[in-house]
């Protein structure tokens, strides 16, 4: 994508987020409701600039903090949930390069972003006993090339990509001292032979995210688009925390927008006749409901800076203890960004009224969007991971999912 703008701080790049969300919102519910695919809003996105401020300054990026990129993402989810989605990992995949990445590849991959290109993940599979298990092979064929090979899932915003990023085992090596297969990512042109993208993604929510079946057969893949995966987690790391607290500031966009819609709607709804109120907005049980729901939404909001910050926090000090704070962090951002999404998604009827149900209206997006994304990572889990570490001082394990 050519032309893209270089953005050159943290204050451009949300004040360029705000203004691509307000032109992406505007249809935001009738590409939901015709599955239409929001290629001329992602053309827009790649212009903007936005994907590529996390690139490291001596590379010519902004290298905007987590607290800014945050916000870039709620800004984004709260206009469309599912164009906001299509870009997560394409930052995770920028940081992968930025910790393991050689010099070259640093190079040469961060001069696409800067340019727009987009980052695409081909990561999970159906068939393992968990989502971590992977079956796709990364084979040598001879020094220096390999050949891939793999169905892959779930792969959002592979169809708009320029850059596909798979995961997958590297088959000629010895497993891991744990016993683990060696993982590494390979970098790979979206129109290399033999990559297959298949356009059946049919969630009832994030319907234009595009996260469709990657086909991999016999793709040939250089030593030089080949990053090492494992290492990333062998000391103290965010790589994990990052990748989770922009699912959680998806999560607090969902959250807004749906407040966003209910205040529309019950601008719009009759007050319920007990009530002796002239308008819905003056019915003082629904203005309760409407304050609790805004506290709620409030607090996840902080609590998604409040991780934010700690993980730019920990980059500065990566300590066993400052990595263990931040992922603790990220996980109770999660927590709570995704039942606040749950909770306004579900509250905007109750305020809406019976009107708000019409189907013409399409309010059942954030909620569709709600329950889908939030089945990302489930939350039990983080909420075990908090009460181990509150407890017992446990640190949280080191994965991408935490």
């Amino acid at each position: 994508m050519p032309n893209a703008h270089v953005i050159r701080s943290g204050a451009e790049a949300v004040e360029v987020a705000r203004k691509l969300a307000a032109a992406v919102a505007v249809q935001a519910g009738e590409r939901d409701r015709d599955r239409r695919a929001p290629a001329a809003e992602l053309d827009e996105l790649s212009r903007s600039g936005l994907l590529g401020v996390t690139v490291p300054a001596r590379h010519g990026g902004a290298e905007v903090g987590v607290a800014v990129l945050a916000e870039v993402f709620r800004t984004l989810a709260a206009a469309d949930a599912s164009l906001a989605q299509i870009p997560q990992s394409h930052f995770v995949f920028l940081d992968a390069l930025r910790r393991q990445g050689s010099e070259q590849q640093q190079a040469r991959y961060f001069a696409k972003a800067l340019d727009g290109a987009r980052f695409a993940n081909a990561q999970t599979e159906r068939g393992g006993r968990t989502v971590t298990d992977d079956a796709t092979a990364l084979r040598l064929t001879k020094p220096g090339r390999y050949v891939l090979d793999g169905v892959k899932y779930y792969s959002t915003g592979a169809l708009f990509a320029d850059v596909l990023v798979v995961r997958a085992v590297l088959a000629d090596e010895p497993p891991l001292p744990d016993g683990s297969a060696p993982k590494a990512l390979a970098y790979i042109p979206r129109d290399t032979p033999g990559v297959v993208i298949e356009d059946d993604w049919d969630g009832m929510g994030q319907r234009t995210t595009a996260s469709g079946t990657v086909r991999l057969e016999g793709v040939r893949v250089g030593a030089k688009d080949v990053v090492p995966y494992n290492a990333i987690f062998d000391g103290p790391t965010t790589y994990g925390a990052r990748a989770q607290v922009l699912h959680a500031a998806l999560d607090a966009g969902i959250a807004r927008g749906a407040v966003a819609a209910a205040v529309t709607a019950a601008g719009k709804a009759r007050p319920w006749f007990e009530s002796g109120a002239e308008t819905a907005t003056g019915d003082p049980l629904l203005v309760q409901r409407a304050g609790e729901l805004e506290i709620t939404v409030r607090a996840a909001e902080a609590l998604l800076r409040e991780a934010a910050e700690a993980i730019d926090a920990a980059e500065r000090d990566p300590s066993a203890d400052a990595t263990a704070q931040a992922s603790i962090a990220t996980a109770a951002a999660k927590v709570a960004t995704g039942r606040a999404a749950l909770d306004a998604a579900s509250t905007l009827f109750e305020l809406g009224g019976t009107r708000s149900a019409a189907g013409a209206l399409n309010l059942s997006r954030h909620w569709r969007d709600a329950r889908t994304h939030t089945l990302h990572d489930p939350e039990r889990w983080k909420v075990q991971h908090i009460g181990r570490w509150l407890l017992t001082g446990t640190p949280p394990p080191r994965h991408g999912q935490l």
